[in-house]
């Protein structure tokens, strides 16, 4: 007599092979069939016209503050995911000096998007060291397992003050100071390590992030740490594809290389593409081929779709926001400011005006309407050259069509602004690195970007477009979709205990109508501590996630198990 019995499930079972159909036995949180005719069950789950894959495992979090709170993780919890890895993008809440809990809330809320509010409603901060942050996120319930690295901008704060916040050069004694917190705190059971080098990253008053323009001792040193504590994945945030290869993006080849050869570590990096340079993502490429041929193990991160701004009028950025028009609404309500701007006086005064918003970021983006799309319902993440505001102007003034499509649906319209993996007017580049062995399906960002970003959906879109709707060029085969976020995120973070839906492995399982799988438009709510506000995107098609074989959501509602638990370092398979 089994635990649980799943009864004629089609199976992806994570490896990347064949899906089969058959019956799926768990015992004691493990699988221990998959495949064939399973002995009866003392539940059993008639799974005939579904599709049974292994949860799925999202390493490029941001729920460093929300696990202190929240335990079902949403919205990530809703998609699926049964693991999520946090503390990436070098930020996050420990080491914390007591002196240093605003300080690294100001970080994170720059950096991700996250309301500073909500943040410091939320956490509790009853810990200081590393080890005492992976203390207070074990004693907490959670829906599903989490793990996090430690971050490279808490720990150069805490180990050098403001000399490390503001981004000195450390002494020697610094970077030993920086090696052993690191190295206490994987050996505590942190998964890696993780640093940010990219211009993008910037705390709430506009400073780099600490570790931005780390030299290649700091960045040794911290790796030597890695080393001796025997595992963690090195993760770093780059401008590779963004910004350029000359001067210090091509230096991050070398030592990238030089410091998982030395130590065997492996490492991750951001690949992406940008308008400005968009052959660079190809020489990267040959570049990891290259450094993995010498024997580094170096893997690019790459994301599902491009990572794009989602603009409307409650969102953190859109184009009118430096209008003085739209600045004397700001405050008010939502469907108050779309009353005053749909007016023929608001409106009219609104198109006249020149932005007061001047920055090189905001004169590209907010002027660049060949790049925006209405995003619509279902959300178009491909849409051809002819959706955009600028086709659709058709020869008349672009920002009153944009006007337009925002003042759409009461003024909750969003305008998809693709900033990253969009150069070339389609997926093709995205479908070339997600195809490439060398790979991992990363950037999700779940609890981060709050106002401006929602692709913790990522694991839905992978199943729903990438595997069954795509039409402006090849799908990705289901088993390959299911792999890269489920077995494939796994390994890749030593959890070696899950991403596999056969006899032995961790029984984190989703059920799916995929006939039905559907992503909704996302929406903003205030539903954060002190009533921050988030993007959200809900989905149809998912009948149950099974978290070490207890069912945590069921058609969309969450049942109040929390099987979950504290990852402390890789997981034995």
């Amino acid at each position: 007599m089994h635990d649980t019995v799943i009864r004629g499930a089609r199976i992806v079972d994570g490896s990347g092979e064949a899906a089969f159909t058959g019956d799926i036995a768990i015992d004691g949180g493990r699988f221990t069939r998959a495949g064939g005719k399973a002995g009866p069950g003392r539940r059993e789950i008639d799974a005939d016209g579904l599709l049974a894959v292994p949860g799925f495992v999202d390493v490029h979090t941001h729920y460093d503050g929300q696990a202190t709170w929240d335990p079902w993780l949403s919205p990530s919890g809703w998609h699926g995911v049964t693991t999520t890895v946090f503390g990436n993008c070098g930020v996050g809440f420990a080491p914390a000096a007591p002196d240093r809990h605003d300080w690294l809330i100001g970080l994170m809320e720059g950096v991700e998007d996250i309301p500073g509010t909500a943040l410091s409603e939320g956490m509790s901060w009853n810990w200081e060291t590393f080890p005492e942050y992976l203390d207070a996120l074990e004693a907490m319930p959670h829906a599903l397992d989490i793990g996090t690295q430690v971050p490279h901008g808490a720990v150069r704060a805490y180990a050098m003050g403001e000399r490390g916040a503001a981004n000195e050069d450390p002494s020697e004694d610094d970077i030993a100071a920086m090696a052993d917190i690191v190295e206490e705190g994987l050996r505590a059971g942190a998964l890696g390590f993780s640093s940010s080098r990219t211009m993008l990253h910037r705390s709430i008053d506009g400073e780099p992030v600490p570790g931005t323009f780390a030299g290649h001792e700091e960045l040794m040193g911290i790796g030597r740490a890695c080393g001796r504590a025997g595992h963690g994945v090195f993760e770093i945030a780059t401008d590779f594809g963004i910004g350029g290869m000359d001067g210090r993006f091509r230096d991050d080849v070398v030592w990238m290389r030089d410091l998982s050869r030395e130590t065997g570590l492996p490492v991750s990096f951001i690949l992406a593409q940008s308008d400005r340079s968009p052959g660079d993502w190809r020489r990267i490429l040959d570049w990891t081929e290259a450094a993995v041929a010498e024997g580094a193990r170096l893997r690019m991160q790459v994301s599902a779709r491009p990572a794009g701004m989602l603009m409307g009028f409650d969102s953190s950025m859109h184009p009118f926001m430096g209008h003085p028009a739209y600045m004397e609404v700001a405050h008010l309500p939502l469907a108050e400011r779309v009353a005053r701007l749909s007016g023929a006086e608001g409106r009219a005064r609104l198109l006249a005006e020149e932005s007061t918003r001047q920055g090189r970021f905001d004169s590209y983006v907010f002027n660049h309407f060949a790049g925006m799309f209405p995003l619509g319902d279902p959300p178009d993440y491909e849409p051809p050259p002819e959706r955009s505001i600028a086709a659709l102007a058709g020869g008349g003034d672009p920002r009153a069509t944009l006007l337009d499509a925002m003042l759409a649906d009461e003024g909750r319209a969003l305008i998809y602004f693709p900033l990253l993996g969009y150069a070339d007017g389609d997926f093709e580049m995205l479908r070339t690195v997600l195809e490439h062995p060398l790979s991992m399906l990363s950037l999700s960002d779940g609890g981060a970007h709050c106002g401006l970003i929602c692709d913790a959906s990522s694991p839905t879109y992978m199943l729903s477009y990438w595997a069954r709707d795509r039409q402006r060029g090849p799908q990705l085969a289901l088993e390959h979709a299911v792999r890269l976020q489920t077995r494939g995120t796994a390994e890749a973070y030593g959890l070696n205990d899950r991403g596999l839906l056969r006899a032995g492995f961790k029984a984190d399982l989703n059920l799916i109508d995929f006939d039905a799988l559907h992503l909704h438009a996302p929406v903003m709510v205030r539903d954060l501590p002190a009533g921050g506000r988030r993007l959200v995107q809900r989905a149809d098609g998912y009948v149950a996630t099974l978290v070490a074989g207890e069912a945590t959501w069921e058609r969309g509602e969450a049942t109040g198990a929390m099987p979950g638990r504290l990852l402390r370092g890789p997981q034995s398979a």
